[in-house]
């Protein structure tokens, strides 16, 4: 009976009905997308730093370890220096970097040190890069620019064939000649940062710090310490930003709550006359409005991971180089801010539901 009489109370008022579901809907969407952008984006550049294969990183002196590279002052013939001071170095790589816009970087590489550290790269087209106007693209951004093996595009304000086009995971999207970009950007002699693959893993601090001592002005990094201090200063940034829009999130779907119970709850108050006339307790009378709000909150919140899913897929198509992650963790955590900011929206209703004199309620017109 009691199932019955709130599905009839939602049914009563369809649009009403719809509007709450709707604003719930879209206080999970948001919730879902905006922390998914900022861990999408976060997990996939970690993942494509990990694809090199290296086990230390070496930056430029003047770099954060939160901010991208956009500069070239390490000297090149550190790479020889490293090698032969260091036997337990197996492959030492040096790479510039050039932000190129939307959040991602042209990459300047030795390709064949590179292929070897990274353990292998997979073509879907063409092959390696074999002059110095050659580059190399993965998937994602060839299917965001349509590009294919043999075409041609624009880098550093220079044309540049397409020699092949990888699998997304290693390293950037897109590559150049190491020299080339040297050349293109005045670094000649200098590098952005330098890769080192050991052949025994198990002596990376142990190398880092003897690294750290000769390299005093350089900042030296095991490179799973490096991008969980990444991952640390991201997170600190943007936390503040998620907050506010899940706080946001949280007063639409309380105040469309709020109005949506409120007023049923006065076109509903010669019904709660009768029933609070036929013995309903308070506590029944409260119930019955927090169930309610809960069902809402059930359609809402199954709706509202639907247009996150939805969304995600229709951003995957249309801008392949934005990653949205959508985990577990905040499927769990959307769902209960949604119900907890939709309950507090209903209770005061709620309360003044179970307050109604029966007599007073009977003859509301």
């Amino acid at each position: 009976m009691t199932n019955r009489l709130i599905i009839r109370n939602l049914m009563h008022r369809p649009i009403r009905t719809g509007l709450s579901v709707l604003a719930i809907a879209v206080e999970v969407a948001m919730i879902l997308l905006i922390v998914g952008l900022a861990e999408g984006l976060l997990n996939e550049s970690q993942q494509r730093t990990r694809g090199v294969g290296a086990d230390i990183l070496i930056r430029p002196s003047t770099s954060s370890a939160a901010m991208s590279l956009s500069t070239a002052d390490i000297p090149e013939k550190l790479i020889e220096r490293l090698t032969q001071d260091y036997p337990q170095i197996e492959i030492a790589l040096g790479t510039t970097l050039k932000p190129e816009g939307g959040l991602q970087t042209i990459t300047g590489v030795d390709w064949e040190p590179f292929e070897r550290m990274a353990g292998g790269i997979r073509y879907l087209e063409g092959g390696p890069m074999a002059g110095p106007y050659d580059a190399i693209v993965d998937d994602v951004y060839a299917r965001y620019k349509d590009v294919h093996a043999g075409d041609t595009v624009k880098f550093l304000n220079q044309d540049f064939r397409v020699a092949g086009v990888i699998e997304t995971g290693k390293m950037s999207r897109v590559f150049i000649p190491k020299s080339t970009m040297q050349e293109l950007m005045g670094w000649q002699g200098k590098l952005s940062q330098v890769f080192l693959k050991l052949k025994d893993p198990s002596q990376t601090q142990q190398t880092v710090d003897q690294i750290s001592k000769l390299l005093v002005s350089y900042p030296v990094y095991a490179l799973e310490d490096f991008l969980s201090q990444v991952a640390g200063d991201v997170r600190e940034v943007s936390s503040q930003f998620v907050n506010a829009i899940v706080g946001i999130a949280v007063v639409i779907g309380f105040l469309v709550v709020l109005l949506s119970m409120y007023t049923a709850i006065l076109e509903r108050t010669r019904e709660i006359g009768i029933l609070k006339s036929l013995g309903a307790s308070q506590g029944w009378i409260v119930g019955i409005v927090l169930w309610e709000t809960f069902m809402l909150c059930a359609v809402g919140i199954a709706f509202g991971m639907a247009i996150g899913y939805g969304v995600r897929g229709l951003v995957r198509e249309l801008f392949p180089l934005i990653s949205i992650l959508i985990s577990q963790d905040w499927l769990a955590w959307s769902a209960l801010i949604a119900v907890l900011g939709a309950l507090l929206g209903a209770l005061y209703p709620a309360v003044r539901a179970a307050r109604h004199d029966p007599i007073q309620a009977l003859t509301y017109d």
